[in-house]
């Protein structure tokens, strides 16, 4: 196989990196072999491979001249945001462009009549809300990273978050995009208003990770504030409870605005970082339960949740209205990936979803796992939909283990669907589990959606080597990944 020294040497990058700088200038391409390390991974670091090229544009204009140039010369390209995937969506391939978006950071337009804003891909998540909270507004998808990953990146992946529970990923709340088509044109998809006639077509686009084109501007949906909103902790003896009480809580008919679920690794993990001191460290397990809504319906709700967990054993509840309390309640949970970082040399984090009233089940599951193959696994989820984010401590740098947390996920992942679940939540497919589609769907299914991504993406230039298996079959796919991951990629 050739390098990528050999590979580069092979086509002729003049002209090509002449015509992206007649578009972008020179500051807006990054050839320097030392410069380009910056882009070798997303947040799925085990596996690195620099792009021959990176280029930064500003506009819609300069995406789409980019992208008709590596149509010219047949090169592929990858589009990424602020890098924070953890599928390996953003990771570059042998001989290829990394378009990066991060520099197209304009907010174009607020309508607050309308509960819409209108946003470049670089914007950062919590950017919307910090734009429209002054006037009692917010953007509910929140994903752990939210204060550094991209709008774009979000719509890439379909991300969540604590609320998503009740308001849905971020499909639920992407009116219209302007994207640049794998071929270099400029197309509009949906429109400014909730459920646009004619297909899905931006349906289909929101969680294509790049393979169908590149958001260049997004209008979102805002939502109004709450009236009210109350944060209650529980905490448990035992995980299968507060599995339990998940279950309980969406069976009375109480659909909370997020409902979050960390156990005593994780638990004792974002104490040692963040000290909270909110968080009982004895507890097996905790229970985050948001309330929101009008005052009557908080206070009522707030109740019945109460005694639903003192139900389920829970050996305390408390409960945080101020703002500043309920953010201390939620800093934990958001840093719980960071934290875990603090435990062992190294994580490898799944995401899976299950139906909720398997919570109890296939969290022994995967304790079991854990102990089969000899690697602690911290759990922390979205409990109140089912998305499950086991993290699996590990060395990398002794020899074999990234291979057996890799299977170690991988059995996580077949666990999930053998439930009625999926293989991802809100993660994507990316590099990282392209092998398990097959566990999950059909030849027919696979290939229609192939058919969906030639229409699209007829050269298959946009972000090759992503979300379906190469081989076809997962058994196939999974020995080759053993070997090699990703064509042309180092592993760490």
């Amino acid at each position: 196989m050739l390098t990528q020294d050999q590979d580069q040497k092979q086509r002729n990058w003049k002209p090509i990196i002449k015509a992206f700088e007649a578009v972008l200038g020179t500051n807006g391409v990054v050839q320097r072999r030392e410069e380009l390390i910056t882009y070798e991974c997303d947040g799925l670091t085990s596996y690195r491979q620099r792009p021959a090229v990176a280029v930064l544009p500003r506009t819609t204009e300069q995406v789409a001249a980019v992208v008709k140039i590596c149509n010219q010369y047949a090169v592929p390209f990858i589009a990424r945001g602020s890098g924070t995937g953890l599928s390996g969506g953003a990771l570059p391939s042998e001989d290829s462009v990394l378009i990066v978006t991060s520099l197209m950071r304009q907010i174009l337009n607020v309508d607050l009549d309308n509960q819409r804003i209108v946003v470049q891909p670089g914007v950062i998540n919590s950017w919307v809300t910090q734009t429209v909270s002054g006037a009692g507004f917010y953007y509910a998808p929140d994903p752990s990273s939210q204060i550094i990953c991209s709008i774009g990146g979000n719509v890439a992946e379909n991300s969540g978050g604590v609320h998503c529970l009740k308001y849905g990923v971020t499909t639920n709340h992407v009116l219209g995009l302007k994207i640049v088509t794998p071929e270099g044109e400029i197309v509009d998809l949906g429109g400014q208003i909730p459920e646009a006639p004619g297909y899905d077509l931006t349906g289909i686009f929101v969680g294509s990770e790049g393979t169908l084109g590149i958001a260049t501007e997004i209008t979102l949906r805002i939502l109004k504030s709450a009236e009210s909103i109350c944060v209650l902790l529980a905490d448990f003896t035992s995980v299968e409870a507060a599995g339990a009480t998940v279950s309980d809580i969406i069976s009375a008919g109480i659909i909370p605005g997020g409902m979050e679920m960390m156990d005593n690794v994780s638990i004792n993990a974002v104490e040692d970082v963040v000290a909270t001191n909110c968080y009982p460290r004895d507890a097996t397990a905790i229970l985050l339960v948001e309330i929101d809504g009008l005052d009557v319906e908080v206070a009522v709700n707030k109740q019945r949740v109460t005694d639903i967990c003192q139900q389920n054993g829970a050996r305390s509840v408390t409960s945080a209205s101020d703002p500043e309390t309920r953010l201390k309640l939620w800093k934990g949970r958001k840093a719980a990936f960071a934290a875990a970082g603090h435990l062992s040399p190294d994580y490898y984090v799944q995401d899976g979803v299950i139906p909720r009233t398997q919570l109890p089940y296939v969290l022994q599951e995967i304790e079991a796992l854990s102990q089969k193959f000899g690697y602690p696994i911290a759990n922390v989820f979205h409990a109140g939909d089912g998305n499950l984010h086991p993290l699996i401590l590990f060395d990398n740098s002794i020899s074999g283990a990234l291979e057996k947390v890799e299977e170690l996920g991988g059995e996580i992942l077949k666990l999930c669907v053998r439930v009625g679940g999926s293989i991802s939540g809100e993660h994507g497919i990316g590099a990282d589990k392209k092998c398990y589609m097959p566990d999950m769907f059909s030849d027919v299914d696979l290939e229609t959606m192939q058919w969906i991504r030639q229409v699209f993406n007829p050269q298959g230039l946009a972000n090759p080597g992503k979300i379906f298996p190469t081989p076809r079959t997962c058994g196939e796919a999974a020995n080759a990944i053993k070997n090699q991951h990703f064509e042309g990629v180092e592993r760490f």
